[in-house]
């Protein structure tokens, strides 16, 4: 799973009165920055900059995450809130959506372990949709790390242990999933949604969420259980509200698209990406490696982390261009920053250039305000974790996965008028 990333919440709404019906229409949502007033979570007391630099502090942590050794998923650190409600009655429930991660689990009771929540934790006792998976299933072992029970009843069992420590066990079950529909007070239902029901759950866990809700490429994830083949979304900023779409709604069409391979690896939950190199105005950069798949896309990570010979060379490349005064992160997370009160007139054209076309990027893709004097390069070098494409370098891009077509294509778009 991916930790540690830009912080959004996000609150279900759909068209789904809609699917239904005819369930490849899809359905959206809204996403809501962590820090942004409609956040559970908001802190009025801490100023813009000080959020974006509590940002960039956990993306930093966020890109060495993706190696741990416990697991082949990794924690993201809450960076979405996903609402919607679990069981017959429904119940709801308050996830971290990841699209790092796979499976889907809740805190259940009664508890062993459980970190202190918001919401009441789910009694799976009360859903007369709650049915308990047999370990002889093959949904049983759609996730690597489940097993059997020693009881007669030889129930599947799960265990994720994260990077950072935080834990979840529990047992696998299906029960029906509820979400809000964006008109009146409409919902959807999804039946026989294959979840984690965790009795034992630690670690780095803030108590806004009840667990956490996998949107990754494995097929235990939300998105592939839902079918729908396709899911977009559009990051306004790091305190507007954002769009995430599933279905056929969700494809990328028209004037300036830019579609580029989705390329198979292990594991399977994280998005892979082929970066060919960089251009800074009329200087082309290779990437270190030209390796298929050598960059994970990731919605939930704040900054975009280079290899170290490429990010070298396009920092020195922008210091040549840009001719202000040179100042230091006060966090410490970015290296190349720049005195400046107002944003930076004069920059050279950026272009990422990726397998089958090149994105280029705008102004706010490329640099951070991380105090009123100070302007950074939103970059850093890949030193103890993977490369990564964060979300901070697709903001106003409408981006979408085709995982029928395996492909991620991205449009330009202003993303706080959809």
């Amino acid at each position: 799973m991916a930790k540690s990333k830009l912080i959004l919440y996000i609150s279900l709404i759909s068209f789904l009165s809609l699917v239904k019906s005819t369930p490849n229409i899809g359905f959206t949502t809204d996403l809501i920055h962590r820090d942004s007033p409609q956040s559970p979570s908001y802190n009025p007391s801490l100023t813009p900059f000080q959020r974006i630099i509590n940002a960039l502090k956990r993306s930093s942590k966020h890109s060495r995450r993706f190696n741990a050794p416990q697991s082949n998923l990794l924690y993201s650190g809450g960076d979405y809130l996903m609402k919607f409600s679990i069981g017959s009655p429904p119940a709801p429930s308050l996830g971290i959506a990841d699209t790092g991660s796979d499976i889907i689990w809740t805190q259940c009771q009664p508890c062993v372990t459980c970190f202190n929540q918001s919401l009441p934790i789910f009694i799976p006792k009360t859903s007369h949709t709650y049915r308990k998976i047999s370990c002889n299933t093959t949904r049983c072992h759609l996730l690597p790390d489940s097993y059997c029970s020693t009881s007669r009843e030889k129930n599947c069992l799960y265990s994720v242990e994260y990077g950072d420590q935080s834990y979840t066990y529990g047992e696998l079950a299906t029960d029906t999933f509820t979400l809000s529909s964006s008109y009146g007070n409409n919902t959807v239902s999804f039946r026989n949604i294959l979840f984690g029901c965790g009795f034992k759950n630690g670690g780095v866990f803030s108590g806004s969420e009840s667990g956490i809700v996998g949107l990754g490429g494995g097929k235990a994830s939300l998105v592939r259980q839902l079918g729908q083949g396709k899911f977009s979304y559009c990051l306004n900023s790091l305190s507007g509200s954002s769009k995430l779409r599933f279905g056929s709604i969700a494809k990328i069409s028209g004037r300036r698209v830019v579609s580029t391979p989705l390329v198979r690896k292990s594991p399977e939950t994280y998005y892979y990406l082929t970066l060919e190199g960089i251009r800074v105005g009329n200087e082309q950069f290779l990437s270190d490696s030209r390796q298929e798949g050598n960059m994970i896309i990731d919605s939930g990570t704040t900054l975009t982390f280079l290899p170290p010979g490429l990010y070298a060379k396009v920092e020195k490349a922008i210091r040549r261009s840009v001719k202000l005064k040179r100042t230091k992160d006060r966090a410490g997370v970015l290296s190349l920053c720049y005195f400046t009160r107002k944003d930076i007139v004069k920059f050279p054209e950026v272009v990422v250039r990726f397998k089958g076309g090149d994105v280029k990027l705008n102004y706010e893709n490329v640099f951070v305000r991380t105090s009123d004097v100070a302007v950074c390069l939103a970059a850093k070098p890949a030193e103890e974790g993977p490369v990564i494409y964060g979300n901070i370098a697709q903001m106003n891009f409408l981006v979408g996965y085709d995982l029928k077509k395996r492909t991620v294509s991205f449009k330009p778009t202003d993303c706080g008028k959809l």
